[in-house]
């Protein structure tokens, strides 16, 4: 019974980690993880003694970010099985070839449609990046999807209104489309790498014959299910780690200041607009969390523009987001390049819809 790690010809050694003698440690996600579950335990069984200690808002913290999340982040490794299991080629036919508006475009539309909040996000982008979607899907892809889920847009309808939900979901779009283009554009003149994943579609490729040729072989049984959910599992830990971390970084900063006192601070000015933007990059919000933060800096703050902001800079600067970019395209330079991109454009937008409308 051969191995993974059998060489049947001199070459270089296998890096695949199933030939290391020795695995390593993951001590950033263990400890995380460790520091997740002590917190939630503790806010199960002690919250009533704990309720005014610095610990107690900790474990608070913690634990509803943990019951905000759940679903989001199975689902996000649900997708990655499935995601798995789909050839690079199809992949490609589905969001459209990177490099074209209309790819951009499919991806922002995708975007818009997955129902998912920005932890569950980021799994399926990291896996699309991985299957060969390009740079510029992939930014259009998460930019637009994080708040934007079905379940958000309701929440934002019933606490702002339809036009101010509709208004800010159209910008949302034009700034993932827009950042998506121009980082195509960079790709094209060699300033930012492409995903080396990226494969063209051979000539004469049709989707639905191939694919009902390709699994019409596949066989669907116990072994074909159990495999994919391992891998789905394997390849999630790599974004898990940095959520896990997030949900640690949330807890102490809830433990150490208020935020309802946002709403107090950021008004429809410069400085409140800067504070805004500071606060969603450092303080992560989980999108069914974001919206009411936004809908009292848009209605009490008078505020329309911090409440854009505050919902958009969580997309394109949260700080779970970038490590997860640096994990999967091992560069920083790529990881920083959403930020620096998007950002501009989130606050032009945000200073012009502060306002106030003509007489």
């Amino acid at each position: 019974m051969s191995s993974c790690c059998s060489k049947p010809t001199p070459g270089p050694p296998d890096p695949s980690p199933c030939c290391s003698s020795r695995r390593k440690v993951d001590w950033l996600f263990w400890f995380c993880l460790g520091a997740v579950g002590v917190a939630c335990l503790l806010h199960l069984l002690l919250r009533d003694s704990l309720s005014e200690s610095r610990l107690g808002a900790f474990a608070h913290g913690a634990f509803e970010m943990v019951v905000r999340m759940w679903w989001g982040i199975l689902f996000g490794i649900v997708a990655v099985g499935v995601i798995g299991m789909i050839p690079r080629q199809f992949i490609t036919a589905i969001l459209g070839p990177g490099g074209r508006f209309s790819g951009i475009l499919r991806a922002c539309g995708a975007g818009l449609l997955l129902d998912l909040c920005n932890h569950g996000i980021l799994l399926v982008g990291m896996k699309l990046y991985e299957r060969g979607a390009s740079l510029g899907q992939i930014f259009a892809f998460l930019i637009a999807s994080p708040w934007n889920s079905l379940s958000t847009t309701l929440i934002l309808m019933s606490l702002i209104g339809i036009k101010w939900t509709l208004a800010i979901i159209g910008l949302s779009a034009v700034i993932g489309i827009t950042t998506g283009l121009i980082t195509e554009s960079l790709v094209r003149t060699g300033l930012l790498a492409a995903n080396p994943n990226q494969k063209d579609l051979p000539a004469g490729f049709r989707f639905w014959s191939a694919a009902r040729e390709h699994y019409q072989k596949a066989a669907f049984d116990r072994a074909f299910f159990l495999k994919h959910s391992k891998r789905a599992i394997t390849e999630s830990r790599m974004i898990l780690r940095w959520i896990l971390l997030g949900i640690v970084l949330v807890a102490t900063l809830r433990a150490i200041f208020d935020p309802a006192t946002f709403s107090q601070w950021f008004g429809p000015t410069v400085a409140g607009l800067a504070l805004t933007f500071l606060a969603a990059t450092f303080i992560e919000v989980c999108s069914e969390g974001s919206s009411p933060l936004a809908s009292d800096l848009l209605t009490r703050a008078g505020a329309p523009g911090n409440g854009f902001a505050f919902l958009m800079a969580g997309a394109a600067t949260d700080y779970t987001e970038i490590l997860a970019l640096r994990e999967t395209t091992k560069s920083w330079k790529l990881a920083l390049a959403l930020p620096l991109l998007a950002s501009p454009q989130i606050l032009i937008v945000a200073l012009i819809l502060n306002q106030p409308p003509p007489l």
